[in-house]
């Protein structure tokens, strides 16, 4: 028994392995078309719900192995891929950051699950959702369990993808989508961050591990300033902090238990669990500590402020949310690393509840909402400035996305007019000659090839189909005439005779 409770840190693998499970057992059931109807649905909650709870008793477990016997600390199961110099493993890190906030994220993700299936009964991508869920369930374990900065990195984009295709649930709808859409490309910069940083490793540290890459080994003052930027970069967007807070608001599209799950309760603290990954890292840089507590101190003013003058549940919680990630930020900045830890664990469970609590939040309270205080109303600009939330979104829109959208048009403008009638589009050739209508060809390689097709086709004319008299077809009556006369000799008794002798000449 104690060999088997000692071993049990090796199975932590099963933890994000069990929802992924799920996802492809629904997902194999929804295009075979057995999960239709409401007879469908109770099995399709049943396995999600199963894996999740699963995964959060493995984690009681590790984490009941990690009080009697000290945390596990790291653990490899397999090496993925690497070179002499450098190795990608399927590693975990199993420590007392991950663990506590592996395990609250398991029992929320259990709860949402369960909440789900009365909540979206009857919805028309009920199975949709609870497999998108289940992937999520899957990449944030993964994040938060990863031993190393590659395979957090897959949890990172797992979560991405399902956090767009959760905003994007009502795809029928213009809003929903273009607010996933949003969302997912303002993600992609904290992305390249972060991916620009796990490379800088590789050269510089050598490894993707989170111990050696935390301790900074060999690395220079500016080398650990360069690294630890984009990760910052990485955490700041994921946790939706000051510039990059709008998309946050709008990832609210999505169905109430993808908000609370997701921009409630445990993505948006993604971010904040990185720093708190990597704080070794960063206490090196103290210019950047300090970054992380001015960031968070006008993120959380500008939240609060911004909260004070909304006017539906979600829209205010989700600022209080703001408000309280950028309160550990600060906390990390300031080296008050257990506090932020406590404090991410003890809002994630809180918020989830008042998230999943917000469609009965009318009928609970019977009540009108605060208006704003005086000293905000009194102050004409300031109110405004809250109410227009600071004017990020649009002035997102004017640095970001109406420049690309030019440089978008731009590059279209030079496709139509130089790229296409250059190499052509499919099915809107010419016709190459007025009297072959068939014979159709755009571009610069379509009309070679056309041009090199005629030359072949007079070229067949000329030595084959100029019809009878013509002068291939008396080569070949003369060559027949010939071949013929051959074969009536050979048919002759002498000199078939000849042909046998001399056949045994060469043989003896």
């Amino acid at each position: 028994m104690t060999a088997l409770l000692a071993r049990l840190p090796d199975w932590v693998w099963l933890v994000p392995v069990l929802p992924l499970l799920a996802v492809i057992a629904n997902a194999a059931r929804v295009l075979l078309g057995r999960a239709q109807g409401d007879a469908a649905e109770p099995l399709t909650v049943r396995l999600t719900t199963l894996a999740t709870f699963a995964s959060f008793v493995l984690l009681l477990a590790i984490d009941a192995v990690a009080l009697w016997r000290g945390w596990p600390g790291h653990r490899v199961a397999a090496v993925w891929f690497g070179t002499a110099e450098w190795q990608a493993s399927f590693s975990f890190l199993l420590d007392a950051v991950s663990l506590p906030v592996a395990t609250v994220t398991a029992l929320i993700g259990w709860l949402v699950a369960r909440f789900s299936a009365n909540y979206l009964h009857r919805e028309a991508g009920f199975h949709r959702f609870y497999i998108v869920l289940g992937f999520f369930i899957a990449g944030i374990e993964l994040v938060l369990l990863a031993g190393n900065g590659l395979l957090c990195f897959v949890g990172w984009e797992m979560c991405g993808v399902a956090s767009f295709l959760l905003i994007g649930y009502a795809w029928q709808r213009p809003v929903a989508t273009g607010n996933a859409l949003y969302a997912f490309v303002t993600n992609r910069v904290g992305d390249a961050g972060l991916l620009f940083s796990l490379g800088l490793s590789v050269a510089w540290v050598g490894s993707f591990e989170w111990p050696v890459l935390a301790g900074g080994a060999h690395l220079s003052m500016v080398e650990a300033r360069i690294l630890a930027l984009g990760f910052v970069a990485a955490a700041l967007v994921k946790s939706a902090q000051a510039p990059f807070t709008p998309w946050i608001t709008r990832a609210l599209e999505g169905p109430t238990p993808s908000s609370a799950i997701f921009y409630g309760a445990v993505l948006i603290h993604a971010g904040v669990y990185l720093m708190l990954r990597l704080y070794p890292l960063l206490s090196q840089v103290p210019d950047i500590m300090a970054g992380l507590v001015v960031v968070g101190v006008l993120t959380a003013l500008y939240a609060w402020l911004c909260g004070l003058v909304q006017t539906d549940v979600k829209s205010a919680l989700i600022h209080g949310t703001v408000t309280q990630v950028a309160l550990m930020f600060v906390e990390i900045g300031l080296g008050w690393t257990t506090l932020a830890t406590i404090h991410l664990c003890l809002h994630a469970g809180w918020r989830a509840w008042q998230f999943l609590l917000a469609p009965s939040w009318l009928m609970l309270t019977r009540d009108r909402p605060e208006p704003p205080p005086a000293w905000l109303v009194n102050n004409q600009w300031l109110y405004t400035a809250a109410l227009q939330r600071f004017w990020l979104d649009r002035l997102a829109v004017i640095l970001f996305v109406q420049p690309t959208e030019a440089i978008a048009r731009d590059v279209r403008s030079f496709e139509q007019h130089f790229v296409d009638p250059l190499i052509g589009r499919p099915g809107e050739g010419q016709a190459v000659d007025v009297h072959r209508p068939l014979v159709q060809a755009d571009g610069l390689p379509g009309r070679a090839l056309a041009q090199f097709a005629d030359l072949l086709q007079r070229l067949e004319n000329r030595l084959l189909l100029r019809g009878r008299g013509g002068s291939a077809e008396r080569l070949m009556r003369r060559a027949g005439s010939y071949l013929h006369t051959l074969e009536n000799l050979l048919e002759q008794p002498r000199y078939l005779m000849m042909a046998v002798m001399a056949t045994f000449v060469v043989i003896l």
